[in-house]
């Protein structure tokens, strides 16, 4: 084997790899929403995970990596639909073209399942079976497109190495939409002040974001789509960022919630560490060590305001924390890429230049999936019918949406 065909050997294997790793943090968005949520509820949260990535591959693979990666149409706004269709080639650049397929798909099923754990308890399956379908078809491959398919946030020169926004954001916002047109769950609000309903097991919590931890090195490592050359040098780089985000965003949590609530609360000490990985997750390539040590803190105090602001202002129940952990931390870390980023920061002299265009790129993306969001979820509601019925809520969706519990 020559030099040329070893490299695109090893930079195959390790997009591979990546995307098995990224794969792997479906099961633990199962668990961190399993265990933040109530037992009578599990079997359908671990459904909805399950279906999400079985009809996310399908949908993907058929039409939406085509509108995602497909020549650019209307300057930038869309790829064409059928350059990819049911996607079949077997071609070789730095890497097979269906290795790429196969991550880029588990990024889309990423999107999708964000959007469960802010929904949950309370919504129909098939209602969500049709979100599940909508979002790796249109609302996920369109505004990708804008950036990593080469639309007109690309030509803007916006930064999003991994999918603070392109990715988590994008699911952040539209969790948003359907928890605002769901409602709260019941008994969520007494008398105008939000009540706690605690999830029936940390313990799945834990593992959950142990395992969403372990599989972002394939997130954003993998996202170097090479392993060869300086790539080498690069995903070890991201590596280390991506780990110290992760820290120190549930480190900063702990201390913040310790400081506001008199004790170290533990469900928000784990999504602060979600918090920090989902906000390097834009500029993991771009930041010094310490540049993510900052931005992971800065996350982490953030993720613990913003989860009160939501439940105790604007009063949207929201039980795993998604929109403040992916779409208030995905938009964050984006526009932090540019005070922080070691060759376009702040500190180089171009950082006001490429705030600016970081927050065309995060608002552009945040009003496309809320707004997409909510005309799909009041269609919805008016038509298939959102949510469950009092009785179902109360006595719980695994007997009456799938007629068996996870608990015998």
């Amino acid at each position: 084997m020559g030099e040329i065909g070893l490299d695109i050997s090893i930079n195959n294997i390790w997009l591979l790899v990546s995307a098995f790793l990224v794969m792997f943090m479906q099961p633990g968005f199962a668990m961190v929403e399993a265990g933040f949520t109530r037992a009578k509820n599990t079997s359908n949260i671990l459904m909805k995970n399950v279906m999400d990535f079985a009809i996310g591959s399908l949908t993907y693979w058929l039409i939406g990596y085509s509108i995602m990666y497909g020549g650019s149409l209307f300057g930038g706004l869309i790829g064409n639909p059928f350059e990819k269709f049911g996607f079949t080639s077997t071609g070789f650049g730095d890497y097979a073209d269906m290795s790429d397929l196969m991550f880029q798909t588990v990024f889309a099923a990423t999107a999708a399942t964000i959007v469960s754990g802010a929904m949950a308890e309370r919504t129909k399956f098939n209602a969500y079976l049709v979100f599940s379908i909508v979002i790796t078809v249109i609302i996920y491959p369109i505004s990708g497109h804008w950036k990593w398919g080469g639309g007109w946030l690309d030509q803007l020169g916006f930064q999003d190495f991994a999918g603070s926004t392109l990715v988590h954001s994008v699911g952040g916002w539209v969790g948003l939409a359907g928890a605002a047109t769901l409602g709260p769950r019941i008994g969520k609000y007494v008398n105008g002040k939000a009540k706690a309903i605690p999830g029936h097991n940390l313990a799945y919590g834990a593992l959950g974001v142990f395992i969403l931890w372990f599989g972002w090195f394939g997130f954003n490592p993998g996202s170097e789509l090479a392993a060869t050359g300086g790539s080498t040098i690069a995903i070890g780089h991201i590596a280390v960022t991506t780990n110290l985000a992760a820290a120190a965003g549930s480190v900063s949590a702990m201390l913040v919630a310790w400081a506001r609530y008199k004790r170290p609360g533990f469900g928000l000490t784990l999504n602060g560490a979600l918090a920090g990985l989902v906000s390097i997750t834009a500029g993991c390539n771009a930041v010094s060590p310490g540049g993510a040590v900052a931005i992971g803190a800065i996350a982490g105090v953030v993720l613990v305001f913003s989860v009160t602001f939501f439940d105790n202002v604007l009063k949207i129940d929201d039980p795993v924390g998604a929109i403040s952990v992916h779409g208030i931390c995905g938009a964050l870390g984006t526009l932090l890429v540019g005070i922080f980023s070691t060759s376009d920061g702040l500190w180089y002299g171009h950082g006001f230049k490429l705030i600016g265009i970081q927050a065309i790129g995060v608002l552009a993306v945040g009003t496309w999936s809320l707004g997409t969001g909510f005309i799909l979820f009041r269609i919805l509601k008016a038509t298939n019918g959102l949510r469950v019925s009092r009785r179902i809520e109360e006595e719980g969706l695994d007997i009456y949406e799938h007629g068996e519990g996870a608990y015998n």
